[in-house]
């Protein structure tokens, strides 16, 4: 018997197998596809390793303006994928060494829940869980189960999508053999956002059609703007709504009504993503699920004792490191820990692209709706020493940083510019411990850095 039986091996699920592992549990991972989930296999880890190849051809063709001669630049698609396909199974290879190095089962199958624990940690009546996989179907008991089986890309009945294999999701996207001449993105959410920026970088004519009136649409609104006129090789079609695809032209309706029509060679389709609840019995096993996800509580437990949840199957982040955190706090609980709780008013979000953006706690807007009173700073990029002597354009970006008017605490931090996600775990840290104006001016950043641009904000508050 198990002490737990994981089902999906994504972020949450294999960091809680370590996590299990490390405390000398008997853990089962049941995993359908590879170990690592849609963020190593077909998310964010192959995502940012083709856009570190488009950033180095962008720089590349920007070199003359500091000093270094190219000749003769091109960019080979076939070698920026194997590059891609590298990355990922090295790191996948370090997950699969993780497992074996803390003891961890894992079966390459389908997990599904027959019938869950009795809510007795002792497991007099174990949970049991079936596998299916290619060597049949197995049955295994455990004392409690972690259900960590994410998220797959939404595809919205428009139509024209279905079997059309012009086209794609983000999975397909990222597989494709030739970077196309021209293409038409559905959706200037992070996905949409991030892929924009990717191919036009290596050329191709790149067409967003968002039904908001902004991109990214939870960025704070005076900086989403920043973000989109700096991808200025990216065509915005905003406040459309897509009305059906014939082929690859997608045609449209503007906020005005006015009927048009976008020509491409292939359509990414980038409208979100939903979470996987059908397939390993959650009805069956009676766990309470709404459209959104599983229903959790602060602990990541569901409504029958005995069974977590973590990831995007929950609905409540679905960000590969919200579901790190999801998954040491379920652990934390199935481990009879008390202290643990998760907590969702400091978690960073990143876009990444040629030009970055991040972010951590509410906007002015969600300020306002609130009922928050505010004051705020914003600092463009082009004041950092090392920004602009490392970028050719520094007139796109800027740090603004919000803060509780009346017990001057840091609310908001929120970037454009390069850099910005490597240096916003320091907002974030900011903001879990509440930290108050005065108590971030006595901090130290290093010099020249574009993190200090922070300090500098919060100065400006005054």
């Amino acid at each position: 018997m198990y002490d737990t039986i994981i089902i999906g091996g994504g972020p949450a699920g294999y960091l809680a197998a370590e996590r299990l592992g490390h405390e000398k549990k008997k853990v089962l991972l049941i995993e359908e596809q590879n170990l690592g989930g849609t963020c190593l296999n077909r998310g964010c880890v192959p995502t940012k390793t083709l856009l570190n190849s488009a950033k180095q051809y962008v720089h590349a063709k920007e070199a003359e303006k500091f000093g270094v001669m190219v000749q003769g630049l091109s960019y080979d698609w076939a070698v920026i994928q194997n590059w891609k396909t590298e990355v990922v199974t090295k790191l996948r290879t370090g997950i699969e060494g993780q497992m074996k190095r803390f003891g961890v089962e894992v079966i390459n199958g389908r997990g599904e829940i027959i019938c869950p624990p009795s809510g007795d940690p002792s497991g007099d009546k174990p949970a049991r869980v079936l596998s299916v996989s290619g060597n049949g179907t197995a049955e295994h008991e455990g004392k409690t189960i972690l259900i960590c089986t994410g998220s797959v890309p939404a595809l919205p009945p428009i139509p024209g999508t279905k079997d059309n294999p012009l086209v794609v999701d983000s999975t397909a996207l990222l597989a494709i053999g030739t970077v196309p001449q021209r293409l038409a993105v559905i959706g200037g959410g992070v996905i949409g956002v991030e892929f924009a920026g990717l191919f036009s970088s290596l050329g191709s004519e790149v067409t967003v059609i968002e039904m908001m009136d902004e991109i990214v649409p939870f960025m704070d609104k005076e900086q989403a703007p920043l973000l989109r006129r700096a991808m200025k090789d990216v065509t915005f079609k905003l406040g459309c709504k897509v009305e059906k695809i014939e082929g690859a032209a997608v045609h449209y309706t503007t906020k005005d009504g006015k009927a048009e029509k976008q020509d491409a060679d292939l359509v990414l389709m980038a409208v979100g993503r939903r979470p996987v609840l059908d397939t390993w019995g959650a009805k069956a096993a009676g766990i309470d699920t709404t459209p959104k996800g599983v229903a959790v509580d602060d602990r990541m437990r569901t409504n029958i004792p005995g069974i977590w949840a973590a990831g995007d199957v929950t609905g409540k982040s679905l960000l590969a490191h919200s579901a790190y955190r999801m998954g040491e706090v379920a652990v934390a609980d199935i481990l009879g820990g008390k202290s643990n709780r998760m907590r969702y008013n400091a978690i960073p979000w990143a876009v990444y692209g040629i030009t970055e953006a991040a972010g951590v706690g509410i906007t002015e807007q969600e300020a306002a709706a609130k009922g928050v009173a505010i004051i705020k700073a914003s600092l463009p990029m082009k004041v950092s020493g090392r920004f602009v002597a490392e970028n050719t354009f520094a007139g796109h970006g800027a740090v603004k940083v919000i803060a509780d008017a009346a017990n001057r605490r840091i609310l908001g931090i929120h970037a454009v510019g390069a850099y910005s996600p490597e240096f916003i775990w320091g907002g974030a840290a900011l903001i879990e411990q509440e930290f108050r104006i005065d108590e971030v001016k006595q901090l130290i950043f290093p010099h020249p850095t574009v993190s200090e641009l922070i300090r500098d904000a919060v100065w400006g508050l005054e």
